[in-house]
């Protein structure tokens, strides 16, 4: 009873401490839960930002390349016409004009309308010279009014100094600083809200259209060379004049407009005025000019049109350009379409499942995640959507469920647990009384034979035994009992094999009938000695693939089980038989004892096991032999069973898995 109470206060012990801790895992894994919804919306929103960073390197990549073209174009390129320095190679008397590779597009990629401003505040493009007529086609139109927009807005926030214009000190001109920086005012309302919107919010800079992004640079060139090129563009600027003249012949003479009618009338590629091939070859024999072409300066200009822009105004790209004391402003007005557009391409290319994205001026509140994609001089909200905003729930609510779930399940798990640990221990000490049994019907079992050798050894030894039947008698008794705790060991080393997992089979072909007689003719004087006789039925049966003496073990133990328990029979006949059953080799063992009870048909197959009180001994045995049966059986991927015999008695069939 003392033991039984202190078993129950552990348990009520272990108890409490197991609930306790169930609840402090519960408590903790709801905690988890709500940690793991943040950490899942803190993934998302860290998608969306490696999504933008990776629009902005692609960005920044094509500005990259875009500007190292710009950067590294010829002076020469922003003019209508110009002198190639090949020309001055050829023995040609007029030196060609070359039209600009520029004239065939107003649009260059993200320049818009290359142009280039003279000191005296002219402009020059290589699509359109200012006084000549107006084509019919767009490049033309387009050309005048991209003119008209420099001169208007442009030109006036240009200072004009000692007759040249120059680029600002600074790189951003603005009258108006209305969206200078992407700040949503309207939902910082409130603080806890604020910092959400901030925490969703990120500025990536790109710096490709930066002064500090480029290099100076300074080339050489042909005096000669230089020159003509300055000389063109004051003769195209000459042409201009003459052209406003022809257009206008009222108020010219008519001597001079038809004078000037037929010079219009010359080829295209004509010679620089007053210099001929003897010119340029001597100017060949000159010194080489330094151009120096400085980096691209961003100017904004606010226009009306402000509104429409992603940025503050126009953007132009400047540089100035000097060659010796001749100065003069190059440079394009930035392709905002061209920019949204290849934004809008990238977007599309790194969007992931489930996101979508929108190009604003400003941050829209209601976006996953906003990149201000900062250019330096004005920025760009590029809004990422989520496009299932309630997935993150969804997830969180069944994971919830499967929490919910899990926890209830552990809770039962513990509850039966707990009901199943005193089962448990009442096996164990079941278990522990069983090994203890075993250990006194070992001990009894070892006892028996050696006290009957003894005796007989000593009796033979001191020549008491006169009669030669007896002495014969008393030896095979010795042999029987030497068979009999042979047995024993087997049994007992055979167990110990199996359980460390080292019992070794040899599995070859034969004759299972066979096998089985050889035993049965072994056990036959064991069987007599105790009054029961052996007979065998055995059927045809092909040879398979068994283990020999896994098999002599199963027939050895049954019919010893059979002489044990039915030793008080009337009918102490037991018969052995064999059957093709298939798939299976069945071997039977028939006695006509008191038979097995139902409810101990499996048990009788446990180790340690034995039918009735070890203390009354009411049979011999260790409870191992029919433990030894099932496992050898299982060896041969087989099965043991116990069926009632009729009229009485029972019937051990082991069924051993046929193999060819």
């Amino acid at each position: 009873m003392k033991a039984a109470e202190k078993m129950y206060k552990r348990l009520a012990i272990l108890s409490v401490i197991i609930f306790t801790a169930l609840c402090g895992l519960s408590w903790m894994g709801y905690r988890s839960i709500q940690m793991r919804a943040k950490g899942m919306e803190g993934t998302r929103i860290g998608e969306f930002a490696e999504v933008a960073e990776q629009i902005r390197q692609d960005i920044k990549r094509k500005l990259d390349e875009f500007m190292q073209v710009e950067q590294n174009r010829p002076y020469t390129d922003y003019q209508y016409y110009y002198v190639p320095e090949s020309a001055f190679s050829s023995m040609q008397q007029q030196v060609p004009l070359v039209r600009s590779p520029l004239n065939d597009r107003i649009e260059n990629s993200f320049a818009y309308g290359n142009f280039q401003i003279e000191p005296d505040g002219k402009i020059v493009t290589p699509y359109y010279q200012q006084g000549q007529q107006i084509a019919d086609t767009g490049l033309s139109n387009l050309a005048v009014r991209h003119i008209s927009n420099i001169e208007q807005n442009l030109l006036p926030v240009l200072s004009a100094t000692a007759g040249a214009f120059k680029l600002p000190a600074s790189p951003v001109l603005l009258s108006n600083e209305k969206k200078a920086e992407i700040t949503p005012k309207d939902y910082e309302k409130e603080d806890l809200y604020a910092a959400k919107a901030q925490s969703r919010r990120g500025k990536y800079a790109i710096e490709s259209l930066k002064q500090e992004a480029q290099q100076e640079q300074v080339i050489s060139q042909r005096r000669s060379v230089a020159v003509s090129n300055v000389q063109t563009s004051d003769s195209v600027q000459e042409q201009q004049a003459r052209q406003r003249r022809i257009a206008e012949p009222q108020a010219l003479p008519q001597s001079d407009a038809v004078a000037l009618a037929q010079e219009e009338s010359s080829p295209v590629q004509m010679g620089l005025p007053g210099q001929s091939w003897q010119q340029g070859l001597s100017n060949e024999q000159e010194d080489l000019v330094q151009i120096r072409i400085e980096p691209f300066v961003p100017v904004i200009v606010d226009t009306p049109e402000t509104e429409q822009s992603i940025f503050d105004g126009q953007v132009f790209m400047l540089r100035h350009v000097q060659i010796e004391d001749r100065h003069f402003l190059q440079g394009f007005q930035l392709n905002e379409k061209k920019l949204i557009e290849e934004i809008g391409d990238s977007a599309k290319r790194f969007m992931r499942d489930g996101m979508d994205f929108d190009l604003a001026q400003t941050q829209d509140p209601q976006a996953a995640f906003t990149a201000i994609l900062d250019f330096g001089f004005g920025g760009l909200a590029l809004n990422l959507i989520e496009m299932d905003p309630a997935w993150i729930g969804r997830q969180i609510n069944r994971i919830q469920n499967w929490y919910f779930s899990i926890i209830t399940i552990v809770f039962l798990a513990v509850m039966l647990g707990l009901a199943s640990l005193w089962r448990n221990v009442r096996a164990q000490v079941k278990l522990a009384q069983k090994k203890d049994d075993f250990i006194s019907a070992v001990s009894h079992e070892l006892r028996t034979p050696l006290t009957s050798i003894r005796m007989y050894s000593e009796m033979l030894e001191k020549k008491w035994v006169k009669s030669e039947d007896k002495v014969n008698e008393y030896y095979r008794n010795m042999r029987q009992e030497s068979e009999r705790l042979s047995r024993l060991i087997e049994n007992v080393l055979d167990f110990s094999r199996i359980q460390k997992g080292r019992k070794k089979y040899t599995f070859s072909l034969g004759d299972i009938n066979q096998c089985i007689a050889n035993v049965v003719e072994m056990m036959r004087p064991y069987a007599a000695q105790n009054g029961f006789s052996i007979k065998t039925d055995f059927q045809s049966i092909v040879q398979t693939v068994f283990d020999n003496d896994a098999v002599a073990q199963i027939v050895v133990n049954l019919l010893d089980n059979a002489v044990k328990y039915a030793r008080d029979a009337e009918d102490k006949t037991i018969t052995i038989r064999t059957k093709d059953g298939g798939q299976f080799v069945l071997i039977e063992v028939q006695d006509h004892g008191p038979g097995v009870p139902r409810q101990q048909r499996k048990k009788v197959f446990e180790e340690f096991y034995r039918i009735g009180s070890e203390a009354r001994r009411e049979t011999n045995g260790t409870g191992l032999g029919l433990a030894l049966v099932k496992k050898f059986a299982q060896a041969h991927n087989g099965f043991v069973e116990i069926l009632s015999a009729k009229p009485s008695g029972a019937v051990f069939r082991v069924g051993l898995a046929v193999q060819s």
